[in-house]
């Protein structure tokens, strides 16, 4: 048992002197960090929910690439989002730009609010209407006159 413990514990050591360290993402750290600032404005065309930064499909993965190669050749952070939105349109940016196209988008969320608030008004307008308001006969003030004299004043600020 003892032999076989040590060659698996020499095979795991052998196996952490050859690991190699992470290589860096881009030479120049600048470059890096203007690459996170723009992926994390942009979304993953793969998993929709995410950021490009955080995403970690081949498809994300090359669009960093793409976006660290125009870093490299000098192209302004506005050029780079506009190149992305020529070439995937305006849902690769997680805050599109208000236009004719998105204005369902940006005020769709308003209106469906408003349009409910008038559907509730409404209702409840049309539910009061349709409800009954009874008045209290003389003979039922009486009843409920001679039920809270009945109660004492203590009993009465309890309920």
């Amino acid at each position: 048992m003892k032999p076989l413990f040590l060659a698996f514990a020499s095979i795991l050591f052998l196996q952490c002197a050859f690991a190699n360290d992470a290589a860096p993402l881009a030479d120049d750290p600048v470059t890096e960090q203007r690459l996170i600032s723009i992926s994390e404005e942009m979304r993953c065309l793969v998993c929709q929910n995410e950021s490009l930064a955080g995403s970690r499909s081949d498809l994300a993965n090359d669009l960093r690439r793409e976006i660290r190669t125009l870093i490299k050749e000098g192209k302004s952070d506005d050029q780079i989002r506009t190149f992305m939105v020529e070439r995937y349109g305006d849902f690769v940016l997680y805050r599109p730009p208000v236009k004719p196209i998105t204005w369902l988008l940006w005020i769709g969320p308003f209106v469906i609010l408003v349009i409910g608030i008038a559907v509730l008004l409404g209702y409840l307008r049309r539910r009061n209407a349709v409800a009954p308001s009874k008045a209290l006969s003389a003979e039922d003030n009486q009843k409920v006159d001679a039920l809270l004299a009945g109660l004492g004043k203590d009993e009465r600020d309890e309920k």
